[in-house]
């Protein structure tokens, strides 16, 4: 396949995922893909997609199974259903992009991974986030070495609302830390790095869901050389503030995914200071604390898409864009399996921390 050629894609699922992120990013970059074919047990949905895409629509995703006239499934199902569908299709040839999470274990997707091993086909997972221009801006000045060695990362994903729909479930791998943790996860964990698994530590609750997974998560993560690591995802969170706090050596940054402010100290512009262990004084001889004044270089970003999208719009395109590359010109993958393998980890790890009790225990 060129870069020219478009890619014929199969979604299944037309819920909010499947047809509000999948169907409507891939319609908007017809120059690269092609709706090919959508399958959901539901007939109105079935229906909405013939009129909306112009494309084959069936009942049943089996009926995809060994088909070669499509190159890439979209596996928007419901969360408890991505590995045994994904399994499926990867058994019979398919290659396939799966939705987050991935997994409710690591092993099962050691598993998938061997599967796409054996049989050739390719497994991608849709973690749009790392394109979320706010967090590339930040690995960008992060990278310059502008505010120094990074000591902490704070990520909030919070706000307030109440959920009764089958995502506060957990025998349909819900709850919090599932369904909106991989955005999060996954950017913190690449200040971690995928060399080690990191030391968890997580606290979770049930605070204004109906269902009987998890609605707010603390997670701290740590590891030899690497900053400290402070998620949060919390809906029960009435004032959320910044969405992202980094703190280094020579300065910080905060700020959402649409917008930042850093500012940073220049070690050569600032006052010489020298270790003393005698009782502080000032210029005055008087006992004092130490204060100095540094010259702040102050910097701010505001994220404006060309195409006149949102920020949540932009990175489902870039993702895609991306995959395209990837798969046409072999543009290196930047989300890889094994990344997510960790974040299933760490996930594991969290919900092995906090077996939160069921609704009809209580």
């Amino acid at each position: 396949m060129t870069s020219h050629e478009r890619m014929r894609v199969a979604i299944i699922g037309q819920g909010r995922s499947g047809k509000a992120i999948h169907g409507d990013t891939l319609n908007r970059l017809k120059d690269k893909f092609e709706i090919a074919a959508v399958v959901d047990p539901l007939e109105e949905r079935r229906q909405k997609a013939a009129e909306t895409y112009g494309c084959e629509v069936l009942g049943d995703y089996k009926e995809l199974l060994g088909r070669t006239d499509i190159d890439l499934v979209v596996n928007a199902t419901p969360s408890h259903m991505h590995v045994p569908v994904t399994l499926e299709l990867l058994n019979h040839g398919q290659h396939v992009l799966c939705d987050k999470p991935l997994a409710r274990y690591a092993a099962e997707v050691d598993q998938l991974i061997q599967a796409s091993g054996r049989t050739g086909s390719r497994l991608f997972v849709f973690q749009q986030s790392r394109f979320l221009p706010g967090y590339r801006k930040i690995r960008a000045i992060v990278d310059s070495g502008v505010i120094g060695r990074v000591v902490q990362v704070h990520i909030a994903y919070n706000g307030f609302a109440r959920r009764w729909d089958w995502q506060t479930l957990r025998e349909y791998n819900a709850g919090n830390l599932l369904n909106t943790g991989p955005h999060p996860v996954d950017q913190a964990l690449q200040f971690i790095g995928t060399q080690q698994m990191p030391q968890v530590t997580c606290y979770m609750d049930r605070a204004n869901t109906l269902g009987d997974a998890e609605d707010y998560v603390k997670l701290l993560m740590s590891a030899p050389g690497k900053p400290v690591v402070d998620v949060e995802i919390s809906s029960c969170c009435a004032y959320p503030g910044l969405t992202y706090n980094i703190q280094g050596t020579l300065g910080g940054i905060r700020g959402s995914g649409t917008h930042l402010d850093w500012k940073y100290y220049k070690p050569e512009e600032a006052p010489p200071q020298q270790l003393t262990h005698a009782p502080y004084v000032n210029e005055q001889g008087e006992p004092a604390y130490c204060r100095e004044e540094l010259k702040w270089h102050e910097h701010s970003w505001d994220f404006a898409d060309e195409h006149q999208l949102g920020s949540f719009d932009h990175m489902c395109r870039e993702y895609y864009i991306h995959l395209h590359d990837h798969l046409t010109q072999g543009v290196p993958l930047e989300i890889t399996l094994e990344e997510v393998r960790q974040q299933i980890a760490v996930m594991e790890e969290c919900h092995k921390q906090n077996p939160l009790p069921s609704v009809a225990a209580e």
